[in-house]
């Protein structure tokens, strides 16, 4: 099959699955419009690609940035085809250690920011007559676990948020994947993670176990190794995602990685049955006289 070069426009370029995805994309001749933190960070790629790559600066943080942004890249590169929020990062500890002031930043990125930005694009997607939504969510939007239940929280939230944004968009000829991979092989825990102030009480416990783990603290376990641990290729996910936006039809959400279908599998499953486990006390608090449809 022929391949029709694409237009993405990729939020927080710099990070996660963004780099092996726009590297993908740029050699196959699609066009990015790239939008990152630091100015110059993608520079070498702008030399090798030149008008191929769009960037502009943009933090999710700051709506009025946001919407000027996407208005920008609507109009001066005419179509958008495919648009990518990929910008988040990890906050972890505790829910008790975090301060007010990562709380409200984590939620202001990786929920706020993606809100942010396909509500400024859904107009422009509208008026062309369609497009394509990719939402990088997580295996973490469908569990949670001590020393990650704020990032998990933010990523609880984009996914209700998104997934009812699918079938509002839908009418309009906007197909949307929500993108849930496990652990990736990449600097999102090493180079981008928050913590909270780790507290004594907690360190023996699993959260605190949690964030040695992730900061390599735990004997035994050096970052090698917990780089090994971790089971997901980027370039295979960065792949598998160009396939799912090139069928065009596929399921909402994509989970990408083995632990991100057993986390997610066992999740999903241990709420069944818990939910199950209440059936007759959930019908016996019916009112008497309703009418069902």
């Amino acid at each position: 099959m022929t391949h029709t070069a694409k237009t993405w426009f990729i939020t927080g370029a710099t990070g996660g699955l963004a780099t092996p995805l726009i590297e993908r994309l740029l050699k196959r001749g699609d066009r990015i419009a790239a939008t990152i933190r630091k100015p110059g960070a993608l520079d070498a790629w702008k030399q090798q690609y030149g008008d191929q790559l769009w960037i502009a600066q943009l933090d999710l943080t700051h709506p009025e940035e946001v919407n000027e942004v996407v208005q920008r890249a609507f109009t001066e590169l005419g179509q958008i085809d495919v648009f990518v929020n990929n910008a988040a990062y990890g906050l972890y500890g505790a829910v008790e250690e975090a301060a007010d002031e990562q709380i409200e930043h984590l939620f202001q990125t990786n929920v706020f920011g993606s809100l942010r930005a396909v509500r400024a694009a859904l107009p422009f997607l509208r008026e062309q007559g369609g497009g394509q939504i990719v939402q990088i969510a997580s295996m973490a939007g469908h569990y949670s676990i001590p020393g990650m239940g704020l990032y998990c929280a933010s990523k609880w939230a984009i996914e209700a948020a998104i997934e009812a944004l699918a079938l509002e968009a839908a009418p309009f000829h906007i197909h949307t994947t929500m993108v849930e991979p496990g652990g990736i092989r990449t600097s999102f825990i090493t180079g981008n993670a928050v913590f909270g102030e780790r507290m004594d009480v907690y360190r023996d416990q699993e959260a605190g176990k949690f964030v040695s783990l992730m900061k390599g603290e735990l004997p035994g376990i050096d970052m090698n190794t917990f780089h090994r641990m971790v089971v997901g290729d980027p370039a295979k996910m960065a792949e598998q995602i160009m396939q799912a936006v090139d069928r065009g039809n596929g399921p909402l959400r994509l989970a990408l990685g083995s632990d991100a279908y057993e986390y997610t599998r066992k999740a999903l499953l241990d709420r069944l049955e818990a939910l199950e486990a209440q059936k007759e006390l959930a019908f016996s608090t019916d009112a008497d006289d309703v009418i069902r449809q």
